[in-house]
């Protein structure tokens, strides 16, 4: 395998930039990074000029449900590869392909799918995992999701799906469920990330659930309780726990739409950098003209309309979902949050990286690290894609 070199790039590190030096991608790694001056080119390398561009670690998407007319849901390998390809194009080098609150048979079917869409990946953003949200949900915080697949986490259907699946690396459930705690300290037994999701829970129950192993909450904000009163009472909920709760991670859409200027920025300033992670949650339609499409497959899924950049319940009461890409996420923390460009980089790339346990891999550019490696310009507009040394985009 010929080498990737990467030269005239402002290379964008974890607390800084590098200039004046060149990547050496070889066998699907960074070999080296040395002074532009110093490097000894072969004729059989393949260079990248990156013509004064930011050369970034390649973006992560933790959370994401399809794009470009695919959803996860379809059951078919082609939209695996679809979505993974259309994700690419805006600089993303691995995912976690995400399932919606569904029937039994229909996880069956994606895990089945999702084994041979890995093998088959080669011009899209890497599959790092599986990430099941749902059905354990609370019903008062469903959102879009299938009111009539929720359901308690009872361990004789869960064990029965981990049984099927050793992909399943994050799983998103209300941790005040019934039989929540116990099926968090299953999923952590299993190194499977238990996140909090679609939850009413109070923050004494999230307390407990961090203490179980329930140490991420999925985005932010989006079908989750916050100060509620019982009896009189006033009780803080998922939202002040995700502050209050040191190690806690969270994931924010930051589409500019989920998430309005003023909670992207209290989100950066009481979580930080370190501890928020940028996520598209985005559905078919990402990547896609303004118009109807579907949320979830597209035999068993609802109808949703696309317009103001998200897409939306018919009767408009709800948002259904994301259109967002990750070059569109981290041009709205910069621009809109107006977060400097470091830092937006590390949620999108490190940090997400370092929730899913992957870091030692991927997330940031140094040598022995994957060669996963996205450039892109002042705008974030994308002009080149590296997924382990492979250009998997070229603008």
């Amino acid at each position: 395998m010929k080498r990737l070199i990467i030269t005239n790039g402002r290379i964008i590190l974890p607390d800084s930039y590098l200039g004046d030096h060149v990547i050496v991608c070889n066998n699907g790694v960074i070999e080296h990074i040395c002074p532009a001056n110093a490097f000894i080119f072969d004729e059989s390398d393949e260079i990248i000029d990156a013509g004064g561009k930011y050369v970034s670690p390649g973006f992560i998407d933790i959370h994401t449900h399809g794009g470009g007319g695919h959803d996860f849901m379809d059951g078919t390998i082609e939209a695996y590869l679809g979505a993974a390809e259309t994700h690419a194009r805006y600089g993303t080098t691995a995912l976690l392909p995400t399932t919606l609150t569904s029937t039994f048979d229909e996880l069956m079917k994606t895990f089945s799918v999702y084994r041979e869409a890995v093998k088959r990946n080669t011009k899209g953003a890497k599959f790092i995992g599986l990430h099941l949200e749902g059905p354990y949900f609370a019903y008062n915080q469903r959102g879009a999701q299938d009111p009539k697949c929720l359901r308690n986490p009872e361990p004789e259907e869960y064990n029965k799906i981990l049984a099927e699946s050793d992909d399943i690396v994050r799983w998103s459930l209300a941790p005040e469920l019934p039989g929540a705690f116990d099926f968090g300290k299953v999923l952590t037994s299993k190194k499977i990330l238990p996140s909090i999701a679609h939850s009413d829970a109070i923050y004494e129950e999230v307390l407990k659930a961090f203490e179980a192993g329930f140490t991420h909450v999925t985005h932010l904000y989006s079908a989750m309780s916050t100060i509620t009163r019982r009896n009189a009472f006033r009780y803080a909920g998922v939202i002040e726990a995700a502050y209050l709760i040191d190690n806690m991670t969270v994931e924010i859409i930051a589409d500019g739409v989920h998430l309005p200027k003023p909670l992207l920025q209290f989100v950066y300033k009481f979580k930080g950098p370190d501890k928020t992670a940028l996520c598209t949650d985005s559905m078919r339609g990402a990547g896609l003209p303004d118009g109807k499409s579907i949320l979830g497959s597209l035999d068993k899924g609802q109808e949703v309309i696309i317009e103001d950049g998200v897409a939306k319940l018919p009767d408009r009461t709800a948002f259904a979902g994301s259109v967002a890409t990750a070059d569109r996420l981290v041009r709205t923390m910069i621009n809109l949050a107006e977060v400097p460009l470091l830092e937006t980089i590390k949620m999108m790339t490190l940090t997400p990286a370092r929730i899913m346990k992957i870091d030692a891999s991927k997330g940031c550019i140094a040598e022995g690290k994957d060669a996963d490696i996205t450039i892109f310009d002042e705008n974030i507009n994308v002009s080149h894609t590296i997924s382990e040394g492979n250009v998997i985009f070229r603008s």
